[in-house]
């Protein structure tokens, strides 16, 4: 593929980027942090879509097909009721107490300990999130495109370039710019794979009925796991592990919430989670079908299997076997799956930081604006040195690294979140910071010794529930002595 093409290509896309921030700028804080609620709920539905996807869908769905077939789906099926609770439960919540950040609401329920560490483990949740999702971005670029189109560009000054140019048109629109700019970043996304689904199919002669036969005959396609209840494949493991993961990873993250906080009202943001939900399943069995027919492709065509499984897509796509739409658009979807998570995830850091520990709400306009400028600058520097710190680490598929980070990080979000929820106990908030920190390490140590300690079974993405149910637990440890009583 001539590199010209592929610079141009991706000249044009950036621009269409610069030319939606253009048009949704204001430099305010209030469209920065939420879109002055403002925001048509079909659209935010469908950004959030290629928000939720990101580039380890994109990437690594496909090549996890392997060694777990389709048990992913199993996850994919507990998303739905997670998002009904949001929908129904946090949503009103959040909306009733018109939150901007939704950590907020820790603080008036237990107090400014409870608060922050709230806060403090989203911030650690979203950056160590949107790291990995970027790294595996920025190694496929450099795999894939740099290395094939021989051109010698060091990994930090990958990961330096899209961080910087997210920077720019995040910068003066913020929730506002990226609602928008996420709905063109997921049309790409989409119509990257159906158009690889589409040539795969046409060079192999295979109609759609013939490719869903093909799938189905697959040694891939076995989606439901209940004989060993060991496995961490294991359908109940799974489907309540997507359940808690959907509350923790949209409900209780500000990422997420911030784009449904921007829609007019509650009954269009709860529309928003619907339509979202239900279209998730659909598009995730769309990645799990395209896994499936890279490795028959592979196969049929006698293209080597990469060493690191999350590079199959990118090694079909632009092996030239395909025609040079396909990589093209793999190449645009690529960069619109680093794009859709990581401009969200800088956004939602800096509202954060800013509302959560700077407080800026209680200064003048103009002292905001510089502190909020500021902050994005500094949540930048750290996701680039976040994602370069990866590159030395990276042994397995990315979304399997990524949800099991999320139980740890996530857990003590999902046990004061649900303590504040279904009791009415107060806290002595002082000793919170202890069972929040406390919690993930004995997470830790229960998952990595399961399998002696309680006889064979292995804690799989389960962890993240372990961890909600100690940190509970801590807090029940620390009540005071008034005000105990329990929600019915």
């Amino acid at each position: 593929m001539a590199p010209w093409l592929v610079v141009l290509v991706l000249v044009a896309y950036f621009a269409a980027l610069v030319g939606i921030a253009y048009f949704t700028k204001d430099d305010s804080n209030t469209a920065f942090f939420s879109g002055k609620k403002q925001s048509p709920w079909y659209v935010v539905a469908f950004g959030m879509i290629g928000a939720s996807l990101s580039g380890v869908t994109f990437i690594s769905v496909p090549g996890w097909v392997e060694s777990s077939q389709f048990s992913y789906f199993q996850m994919v099926l507990g998303y739905l009721p997670g998002y009904w609770v949001i929908a129904g439960v946090l949503l009103p919540l959040y909306y009733k107490l018109n939150l901007t950040s939704i950590y907020t609401y820790l603080k008036d329920r237990f107090g400014i300990w409870s608060y922050r560490s709230g806060a403090m483990y989203f911030l650690l949740s979203r950056i160590i999130g949107a790291s990995f999702r970027l790294y595996l971005v920025a190694i496929t670029l450099d795999y894939v495109v740099f290395q094939e189109l021989d051109w010698e560009v060091p990994f930090i000054v990958t990961v330096s370039i899209t961080i910087a140019l997210i920077w720019l048109y995040t910068n003066s629109g913020g929730i506002k710019t990226i609602i928008w700019t996420d709905t063109l970043q997921t049309l790409f996304m989409l119509l990257a794979v159906v158009l690889t689904i589409w040539g795969i199919g046409s060079s192999l002669g295979w109609s759609l009925g013939e490719m869903v036969d093909q799938i189905a005959a697959s040694e891939y396609s076995q989606t439901f796991f209940f004989d060993d209840w060991n496995d961490k494949r294991h359908f109940v493991k799974n489907f309540l592990a997507g359940m808690f993961i959907a509350i923790v990873m949209t409900g209780l993250d500000q990422d997420m919430m911030q784009k449904n906080l921007s829609c007019k009202n509650l009954k269009e943001a709860q529309k928003n989670m619907y339509w979202f939900s239900t279209s998730l399943v659909f598009v995730n069995a769309l990645f799990l079908g395209l896994g499936a027919l890279l490795f028959l492709y592979a196969g049929e065509m006698g293209i080597p299997i990469p060493e690191k499984k999350d590079y199959l897509f990118a090694t079909v796509a632009m092996g030239g076997t395909l025609n040079t739409a396909v990589g093209l658009l793999f190449i645009v979807g690529l960069v619109a799956a680093a794009y859709s998570s990581a401009d969200s995830a800088l956004t939602s850091l800096t509202t954060s930081f800013c509302i959560d520990f700077l407080d800026v709400e209680s200064k003048d306009e103009k002292t905001q604006i510089r502190l909020r400028k500021q902050v994005h600058v500094g949540m930048s520097l750290v996701l680039i040195l976040v994602i370069s710190g990866f590159k030395l680490i990276h042994n397995d598929s990315v979304i399997a690294e990524l949800f099991t980070a999320a139980g740890f990080t996530y857990g003590p979000l999902l046990g004061l979140f649900a303590f504040g929820l279904f009791t009415t106990y107060r806290i002595k908030d002082r000793r919170v910071l202890f069972v929040v920190v406390l919690a993930p390490v004995v997470s830790y140590l229960l998952k990595k010794y399961s399998v002696v300690l309680f006889d064979g079974y292995q804690i799989g993405f389960e962890v993240l529930l372990v961890n909600g149910l100690l940190t509970f637990i801590g807090l029940l440890l620390i009540i005071s002595k008034h005000d105990a009583t329990i929600r019915s």
